[in-house]
């Protein structure tokens, strides 16, 4: 039996949020759910300051690696 092998986090920093000031903040990471169809047309999915999910232009952001401990971290506080 093959182990499936779990895909990375991916997480971004907020560069842009002119027209979604109440949604993003400058400076604060998110995390990138995936989504490759949005991906497609450009896009990201961002779980934003309402706790909901939505698509954002991928230029708002600033892609980052975090070592792998911080990941784990990040994504236990964020389940």
């Amino acid at each position: 039996m093959k182990k499936r092998m779990k895909a990375a986090a991916r997480f971004v920093v907020c560069v842009k949020n002119k027209g979604y000031e109440a949604s993003l903040e400058i400076g604060k990471l998110y995390r990138v759910l995936p989504d490759k169809e949005a991906q497609g047309h450009g896009y990201l999915r961002i779980v934003d300051e309402s706790g909901e999910d939505y698509g954002y232009a991928a230029d708002r952001f600033f892609s980052i690696v975090v070592p792998k401990p911080l990941e784990r971290v990040l994504v236990k506080a964020a389940s």
